[in-house]
Parts: structure tokens; C-alpha cells; sequence
């Protein structure tokens, strides 16, 4: 069974919230819309957050755009046509000025804490007040570079990828970090709306976890268009006569573009992978397949699957692993983490542990949640789409215990290379 209930906790890290989407029944969200809010003053706590410096040679820049889908309406409010926020990480000169970055704004941030039951454990202002590494507006770095879209778990926003984000920006990326409308508790679009999430309603009132699951599954589908879209608009070049979506579009190098996503985002790409053969690699944290692999495969193209001990190892309470598994027909890696939660991919243990929350069910540190997701998703990427050799793919790894390969009987038959 589908679990979405909105359970209120005291701990940040719990592995087996909402988030999970494995099992249990849903609980009421909360009132879903597009809302007006003016800023609220929100007194922010003594300690100073912040994400922790990425670990690549380049500055870390970032710009964000607002993007609208002329053709395709909203799937949960038909009304409107499907819209997405972006935020464009960059590689840049360490020069190249800018000013510093908000983590995301005071109202952002009481709708998240609001909505995931979490502002017993951080206050609004102090998270909102987060110390990021990326500069607006800096100069990019010269050369071509690979392209990765990022897509959140469901009711999360992208400001929750932010370390892994600048991180893999830091090692030469251009990172599309994208949130998909109304699939959030709160996320400022332009003219003042913070759209909530509509989709979080509309999933809990499925009358069975058979048609929960099945809209999960079409969720994972609209963002996979979603994230083709984007990559269209990156990629759209000058003889088109359209004005760019983006002014540095020129560094992206349009044969290497990949896809990664925590839960319902790591779903999307692999659906992403399928529909769409410009994508030439992709990463699945801690997702459920509700939109299943095809059969056919992914057109032999390399793909990671990164997630909980608890929950994705093999023989683990969610099937579609192993069925996803089978069909991967391109290079790959089942990876699993022991003693991290589904949140453990994410920036908010990280942010959590300097606050010293933290839950004893998840007993990996965080710390050290963001050295493994940023390591390995950064070393597959690498290889994928570098043809860099990265050892740290080829096996168990005595500076990493935590990190477990699993070897089903057809893992050792697969020997494709992962050459771009």
C-alpha cells in the first residue's frame, strides 16, 4: 500500500515518512491552491545554516527562469497550462562575481516546514536563511558542458537538491534543478503565487492503493515530459528565431545530457530515459518505479539506482526494484545505503545535524548522506557521460562501509561499455 499520510514528527530524518511512497494509507494534506502571501516576519534562530562547500574545481553560479508549456495543460488543475520554475547551476570562473543566492524564501520555507510537519525542527526564517555557494548572475566557465535535469520527490521542492546541485556544478555541470507546479507544500512563481500542492490532494483521495499507485505512475510521466520540455527549451538553437530560454545555453554540449531525481523525480527520469533518446544517462534516489521500465529496455544506455537498505535491497518491501532491474539493458549499478532514510539524498539531514536533529531509526549521519549521494552520483555521471573511469563504481569500497552492491544473476552477464 501507498503511503502519502502527512504524519506530524518531532524527528527529521525518519525513514519511513511520507516520502516513501511504499506503504500505508493517505491522511488529509492541506488546503491546496495558488496563494498571495506578503512576507512575514520570521525571526531566525542563533545557528547559521548552511550547505557545505562544494567539492569541484569551478565556482558555482546559478540563475533561475520561469518557464510555461503553451501546449500542455496542468495535470492536476486543467485550468492552467503547465508550468515550471528552473533553477540553472553553472560552472564559473572563480572571478566571475555575483551576488550570493537565497536557499529559498521565508514564505517558501513556512509552507515546506508547514506542510511536512517539520517546524518543530527548523524555523522558517533560519531555514530560508541558509548559507548557499552559488553566486546570481556570475560569468560562466569557457568550454562545453554535460547537461543534467534534477527533479524532487513528490511534495518536495527543488531547494532540497541544492547540495547536490552545486556540487555536481562545481565538477563541470550544467544542472537544470526544476520544480514542477502544484507538486510542492509551497513554491514562489512569478507575479507573487505561492502554488501548494494540489497533487498531494489529489492522490490522497484515490480510493484504493491500486489507483493511488496508477496516478503516481501518470505523475512520473507528466514529469518526464516535463523534463523533455526542458531540455528542449535548453537546447533550442539560434537558426530556430526564438529567443533563447536561457542566455548561456551556448556551454551546454547537447550530446551528454543526463536525468537523476530523488523518489518520484528518480521515477521521471528513468520514464524520461524511455521516451526520449537525447537523455544518455540517469539516476533513480530511492524511487519507486510506479511508471515501470518498458520492457524493451532503456536503448542500452547506463542508469544507477541509489537507495535505503531498508527499503531497496534486494527482496526489500518494494518490488519494483527488482523488476526495474531486469530490464535496465544498458550498463548499471543497485546500490543501497544502510542506515540512511528516504530523506538521507536530500540537503535536509545535512541541515539537520548541524541543528543536532536527527532520528536513531536513521543512524547515518549527515554528513556523511551528502558525501555518498554527492560521491556516486557525481562518479556515475562521470562515466556515463565523460567516459571517465571511476573505480569507485567497481565495487565495495573499504572508505565507504555504508555503500552495498548487489549482484542479481544477470548483473554478471552485462558487460556494455558506458562510453557517451
Amino acid at each position: 500500500m501507498i503511503r502519502t499520510r502527512l504524519a506530524s514528527t518531532a524527528l527529521l530524518l525518519a525513514s519511513a515518512l511520507p516520502l516513501a511512497l511504499v506503504a500505508g494509507r493517505a491522511e488529509a494534506a492541506p488546503p491546496v491552491s495558488a496563494t498571495t502571501v506578503a512576507a512575514a516576519p520570521l525571526a531566525a534562530s542563533a545557528t547559521q545554516l548552511a550547505i557545505p562547500r562544494p567539492t569541484g574545481p569551478y565556482a558555482v553560479g546559478r540563475d533561475v527562469r520561469h518557464l510555461v508549456d503553451e501546449k500542455r495543460r496542468d495535470p492536476w488543475v486543467p485550468a492552467a497550462k503547465r508550468e515550471l520554475m528552473v533553477s540553472l547551476y553553472y560552472p564559473a570562473h572563480p572571478d566571475g562575481g555575483g551576488e550570493s543566492v537565497p536557499y529559498m524564501s521565508p514564505e517558501e520555507a513556512r509552507f515546506f516546514l508547514e506542510g511536512r510537519k517539520l517546524d518543530g525542527v527548523f524555523d522558517a526564517g533560519q531555514l530560508a536563511a541558509t548559507r548557499t555557494n552559488a553566486r546570481a548572475g556570475a560569468r560562466p566557465a569557457g568550454g562545453k558542458h554535460p547537461l543534467l535535469v534534477l527533479s524532487p520527490g513528490f511534495s518536495l521542492s527543488r531547494t532540497t537538491l541544492t547540495l547536490l546541485s552545486e556540487d555536481l556544478a562545481s565538477r563541470g555541470y550544467v544542472v537544470a534543478l526544476v520544480d514542477h507546479a502544484y507538486e510542492s507544500f509551497g513554491t514562489a512563481f512569478p507575479g507573487g503565487r505561492i502554488l501548494t500542492c494540489a497533487a498531494c490532494r489529489t492522490v490522497e483521495s484515490e480510493p484504493t492503493d491500486a489507483a493511488e499507485k496508477k496516478r503516481m505512475g501518470k505523475a512520473a510521466q507528466d514529469r518526464a515530459a516535463d523534463i523533455s520540455f526542458l531540455v528542449d527549451a535548453l537546447l533550442r538553437r539560434p537558426e530556430t528565431g526564438r529567443t533563447p530560454f536561457w542566455a548561456h545555453s551556448a556551454m551546454i554540449d547537447p550530446r551528454r545530457v543526463g536525468a537523476a531525481g530523488h523518489s518520484l523525480g528518480g521515477n521521471a527520469a528513468a520514464h524520461a530515459m524511455s521516451t526520449d533518446d537525447r537523455i544518455r544517462a540517469g539516476v533513480n534516489l530511492d524511487g519507486s518505479f510506479f511508471a515501470p521500465v518498458p520492457r524493451s529496455g532503456l536503448g542500452g544506455r547506463p542508469f544507477l539506482m541509489l537507495g535505503t537498505a531498508a527499503g531497496h535491497a534486494p527482496g526489500g518491501e518494494d518490488t519494483t526494484w527488482p523488476s526495474a532491474w531486469r530490464r535496465l539493458d544498458g550498463w548499471k549499478r543497485w546500490l543501497t545505503v544502510k542506515g540512511a532514510g528516504h530523506f538521507s539524498f536530500l540537503d535536509l539531514p545535512v541541515l539537520g545535524a548541524q541543528l543536532g536533529a536527527g532520528d536513531p531509526t536513521v543512524p547515518l549521519s549527515g554528513r556523511r548522506s551528502g558525501e555518498i549521494t554527492t560521491s556516486y552520483v557525481s562518479a556515475f555521471f562521470d562515466r556515463a557521460l565523460r567516459g571517465a573511469a571511476r573505480p569507485l563504481l567497481d565495487g565495495p569500497s573499504a572508505a565507504d562501509p555504508e555503500v552495498a552492491f548487489h549482484s542479481p544473476a544477470q548483473y554478471a552477464e552485462l558487460t556494455l561499455s558506458m562510453e557517451p
